[in-house]
């Protein structure tokens, strides 16, 4: 039997970042191991209900989710390097007198991993999102050259090394202290993996979703004597889309034998929506797993946790992405002949109605979904997470 241990997670406060992971935790604090969960205090409740002994820090974060928040890829690590350098002298201090056995960390967590290096400590990723690959760094490589020759770029991978130095890693790049973990267990399906036969399985392993209760999300019941039922969701940080929105609506509404749920975020006033048609139930937020077990199709900004849900679930998505990594998500669900794509522009009413009639018609397209959803299901989940961290444990 594996030793009771202390382990402590690191993450930063994102639904992206953190409800991945949760159930992990979870099944560690139920194997008896003692966890701590650092994170900034609006994420106390969360962790605390998993059972996890919350460690805050305050975050510099913005209150959504970061990921809305730049302008551009330098704007982007700026405001992720803020936010470690804040964050770095409140874990050392909060862990100085109380030194973990392991440290598990979000991508974004990386002065958990500063610390395990510093304290001699091991450490292992959990990571929410695809990794690199064999040759990735290459194939960055002109991306990276723009960055340089900006001033901006400059001088932030500058203030990055001195950082790392200032802090005992000037071996280490910025790039790589977020990318290159030594060990990483990726909790995304594989089937989402762009080039995942070129990733090195000797860091990496796909555990897939760690799905789990989500009961203290609510639940949601499909309406009686309703054929099919499509949910309309932006996630929690790109939702201003009143314009979208309503095309959702001239897509869907009155749609014969289809009822709607759209999911609209805290920004948008009803009000611009006009008209409800009567098969549409309107809401600020909804509990999304649950609506996605008994859905029939999926609109989706096709972030990784939507996109992951909606492959968990075998229901077939219209990816509409926004920002960051949604591009890639919803490029690769059509590669996977689950899922058709529009940028917001095109995403019109005539344009979103023929993709569900044609999505939800083609059996070729159940079948791709039965199959990538045995398949993420068998890629082991929370207990296997949880076995591969205990058998990390020194």
């Amino acid at each position: 039997m594996t030793r009771r241990a202390h382990i402590a997670m690191v993450s930063i406060p994102a639904p992206g970042h953190v409800h991945p992971n949760l159930e992990v935790i979870r099944e560690l604090v139920a194997r008896g191991h003692r966890v701590t969960y650092a994170n900034d205090p609006r994420y106390a409740e969360l962790v605390t209900g998993v059972g996890a002994e919350f460690v805050p820090y305050t975050s510099t974060l913005p209150t959504e989710d970061p990921g809305s928040s730049f302008d551009d890829q330098i704007g982007f690590h700026e405001v992720f390097l803020d936010d470690a350098i804040a964050m770095l002298p409140q874990l050392r201090a909060a862990y100085e007198d109380d030194r973990p056995d392991l440290f598990l960390y979000d991508i974004a967590g990386t002065p958990a991993r500063v610390l395990a290096e510093n304290w001699g400590l091991p450490h292992l990723q959990l990571s929410p999102t695809i990794v690199a690959w064999e040759g990735y760094e290459e194939e960055m490589a002109p991306m990276m050259e723009v960055m340089r020759q900006d001033p901006r770029g400059e001088a932030l991978l500058r203030r990055c090394q001195q950082w790392l130095a200032d802090n005992g890693l000037p071996h280490l790049e910025w790039t790589s202290l977020m990318g290159r973990p030594s060990r990483s267990l990726v909790l995304i399906p594989r089937a989402l993996q762009p080039n995942a036969d070129r990733v090195d399985p000797q860091r990496y392993t796909f555990v897939g979703p760690c799905m789990g209760d989500r009961a203290h999300q609510g639940t949601w019941t499909r309406p009686e004597g309703v054929e099919k039922v499509v949910l309309v969701s932006l996630g929690s940080a790109f939702t201003q889309q009143p314009a979208f929105y309503r095309e959702c609506l001239r897509a869907f509404g009155d749609l014969p034998g289809w009822h709607v749920v759209l999911q609209i975020g805290k920004h948008v006033d009803l009000a611009e929506l006009g008209a409800l048609p009567g098969n549409v139930e309107v809401h600020r937020w909804v509990p999304q797993l649950a609506i996605l077990e008994q859905a029939d199709a999926f609109v989706t900004h096709a972030g990784m946790g939507g996109s992951t849900e909606g492959l968990y679930c075998g229901v077939p998505m219209i990816a509409v992405p926004q920002a960051v990594d949604q591009f890639g998500n919803a490029d690769r669900l059509v590669e996977l002949g689950v899922a058709r794509r529009f940028d917001t522009d095109q995403a019109t009413a005539e344009a979103l109605r023929a993709a569900l009639l044609d999505l939800t018609g083609d059996p070729e397209v159940a079948a791709r979904l039965d199959v990538l959803r045995k398949e993420l299901r068998a890629e082991g989940g929370t207990t296997r997470a949880a076995d591969l961290i205990e058998a990390y444990l020194p």
